[in-house]
C-alpha cells in the first residue's frame, strides 16, 4: 500500500497545509477580498481553532474561522472530495457561527453578517462557474432581500467563465488545482507568489512538521479503527462511529452490533449526513491514503447511495494495494 503524505508532499489543496498558511492573517485577508470582492482593513483568524480533533468530524476539522474590523465572521472551508447536500452543509456552518455569539451573550439583533465560504477541487453544481454565490432574496420578487446577514459561496476550480470573474481569482483557484510538481510554477500573480512562499515556510517549520506528525498519527489510529471494523463488519461509521442514520433505516446488523453505542456517542454529523455520506467519506479517506483519487472515482462513489453496494466499496477500499486496483474494481463492476 502505497505511504501516507509528508509535509512534503502537501499542497494548498490539502486541509492541513491550507489552515497552516491561513493563520497568516494577511494571507487571509488578501484571500477574503480577492473571493468577497470588497476592502477588508484587518482581519483576525482564530488560530487555536484551525486545527481541531474532534471525533465528530472522524479525526479532525480543518477551517478558517476569522472575523474583521466590523466584527464580519467568516468561515472558510477547503474541499478536495465531493460532499452531498452542499446547502445543507453551509446551513449547519452558518448556524455554528450564530450559536457562539449567541451564547457569548449577544442579542439576536446585534448578530453580524457572516460567510461560508467553500474551496471546492470539484464543480458544486455541474454548471461549469468558478464561483457560486448565495443570498436570501423574495422568490415574488427578487428585488427584496431578506437582509439576515448570511452569505455563503462557493468556488470551484473547474469554472469556465473566466470573463465573469477577477482573473486574479481563476489564477488562485487553478493554482488551488494544480499537482505538486505543477503548483511550484509560476502563475504570474502576485498573490499566488505570497502563498507559495507561505507554502515553503510551513514546510520547512519544524514545529509544523510535527504537528503535521501528531495530526497524522491521530488520522492514523482512526484509519486503523475503520480498517479492522471494515473487515470484520463492514459498518464502520454505524457501529463504532454511531451514526443514527442506521437506527431509521433499520438496519439490522447496525442494530445488533452496535448502535447502542452511537446512541450514546451521537455523533451530530452522522444524524445530519446520514450513513451513506458517512459510508463514502471513509472510503474516499482510505483511498487518499493511496494518493491523489481521480475524479470520476470521486464521482462514481459520491453517486452511490445503496448502504450495501458502498458496504462493498468500503471493504474493496480497505484491501486495495493501489488506486488502479480499487479504479479496475469498478470497472469490472460497472461492466457486469
Amino acid at each position: 500500500m502505497a505511504e501516507r503524505k509528508t509535509l512534503q508532499d502537501l499542497t494548498i489543496k490539502d486541509n492541513f497545509m491550507f489552515g497552516a498558511v491561513m493563520m497568516d492573517e494577511e494571507i487571509c485577508r488578501e484571500l477574503l477580498e480577492l473571493v468577497l470582492g470588497f476592502r477588508i482593513a484587518k482581519v483576525t483568524v482564530s488560530k487555536e481553532k484551525c486545527f481541531v480533533y474532534h471525533p465528530e468530524y472522524k479525526g479532525v476539522r480543518l477551517d478558517i474561522l476569522a472575523a474583521d474590523e466590523k466584527n464580519t465572521h467568516y468561515n472558510v472551508e477547503m474541499q478536495v472530495f465531493r460532499k452531498r447536500k452542499p446547502g445543507k452543509r453551509s446551513r449547519y456552518y452558518h448556524s455554528q457561527i450564530d450559536m457562539e455569539l449567541l451564547r457569548s451573550g449577544q442579542d439576536y439583533e446585534e448578530l453580524p453578517d457572516s460567510y461560508v465560504i467553500f474551496i471546492c477541487d470539484f464543480d458544486p453544481f455541474y454548471r461549469k462557474k468558478y464561483r457560486y454565490t448565495f443570498d436570501m432574496t423574495c422568490r415574488e420578487d427578487g428585488d427584496v432581500a431578506l437582509e439576515d446577514g448570511s452569505h455563503t459561496v462557493f468556488l470551484s476550480t473547474c469554472g469556465e467563465n473566466e470573463d465573469e470573474v477577477p482573473a486574479e481569482l481563476v489564477k488562485f483557484l487553478k493554482y488551488v488545482k494544480a499537482g505538486l510538481k505543477e503548483s511550484s510554477e509560476d502563475f504570474q500573480d502576485s498573490f499566488v507568489k505570497r502563498v507559495q512562499i507561505a507554502v515553503r515556510n510551513v514546510k520547512a517549520s519544524r514545529e509544523m512538521e510535527e504537528q503535521y506528525m501528531l495530526l497524522e498519527e491521530l488520522i492514523k489510529e482512526e484509519r486503523e479503527q475503520a480498517l479492522a471494523e471494515g473487515r470484520e463488519l463492514g459498518l464502520s461509521e454505524g457501529r463504532e462511529l454511531g451514526l443514527s442514520e442506521g437506527r431509521e433505516l433499520g438496519l439490522s446488523e447496525g442494530r445488533e452490533l452496535g448502535l447502542s453505542e452511537g446512541r450514546e456517542l451521537g455523533l451530530s454529523e452522522g444524524r445530519e449526513l446520514g450513513l451513506a455520506e458517512g459510508q463514502i467519506s471513509s472510503i474516499l479517506e482510505l483511498l487518499s491514503y493511496l494518493g491523489e483519487v481521480p475524479e470520476e472515482i470521486k464521482e462514481a462513489v459520491s453517486e452511490e447511495n445503496d448502504p450495501e453496494v458502498l458496504k462493498i466499496y468500503l471493504r474493496q477500499a480497505a484491501a486495495a494495494k493501489s488506486m488502479e486496483d480499487f479504479g479496475k474494481f469498478l470497472k469490472d463492476r460497472k461492466s457486469k
